[in-house]
């Protein structure tokens, strides 16, 4: 990955999109090289988009889900030291769980929760080592209740929640921030994904995904 050799580094996860997208380019703006990863084949038209900034940005469609899509993003980094891991992939599955198939609900699993916490292993291990780095994990306010109806994915946003927690306390004094940015609902590709719209939280007003996105951002920093 071709770098200037004086700019801070940063991966972003989930990036093709509402909050991650905003995270991206706020990244970029702040003068960051980029590997952006997503499962969309609109990732490659973002960071054509962030490159404008003066950056390098790498793109990557991966299943983070996957063992193997973990593997290549990794690969992608190329050793080189991470300044900034903003760790925002993330998908939802609407309905109740009985009512779905046991593989869409692990996607949702391996996703939000086996990926996530590969990348903070990976990652948190080197940046423990220079004692230096900054990890935004985007959590979730659903994360705070038993969401009916989406089951599984508040079951793993209250994972994550706490799970940064604990990471964060854990790095307190080794010269690595943890930041956990909860959202509530947000206008993004997510309701629709989730198969969500025709809910009350679907159809309900939402912030705007760059107003979330700088909060984290800011807070991070």
């Amino acid at each position: 990955m071709s770098s200037n050799g004086n700019s801070p580094f940063a991966i972003v996860t989930g990036a093709s999109s509402g909050i991650g997208y905003q995270l991206a380019k706020l990244c970029a703006q702040w003068g960051y090289d980029l590997l952006l990863a997503a499962d969309s084949p609109s990732i490659g038209d973002v960071a054509a988009e962030l490159r404008t900034y003066g950056g390098s940005v790498h793109a990557l469609e991966v299943d983070l889900a996957t063992p193997s899509g973990l593997e290549r993003l990794w690969a992608a980094a190329k050793g080189r030291p991470i300044d900034a891991l903003l760790a925002n992939a993330g998908h939802g599955l609407g309905g109740g769980f009985l009512d779905q198939e046991f593989a869409d609900a692990r996607h949702v699993l391996d996703t939000n929760v086996t990926g996530t916490l590969y990348l903070l292993h990976e990652v948190g291990r080197r940046m423990r080592l220079r004692r230096s780095g900054r990890i935004l994990i985007t959590g979730s306010s659903a994360g705070f209740a038993p969401g009916a109806g989406q089951t599984v994915y508040n079951a793993t946003k209250a994972f994550i929640d706490s799970f940064a927690q604990a990471l964060r306390a854990e790095l307190a004094e080794s010269g690595v921030t943890v930041t956990c940015l909860l959202p509530e609902a947000t206008e993004t590709g997510f309701f629709e994904r989730a198969g969500l719209l025709d809910t009350e939280l679907g159809q309900a007003p939402k912030a705007d995904p760059a107003d979330v996105a700088r909060l984290g951002f800011e807070a991070m920093l």
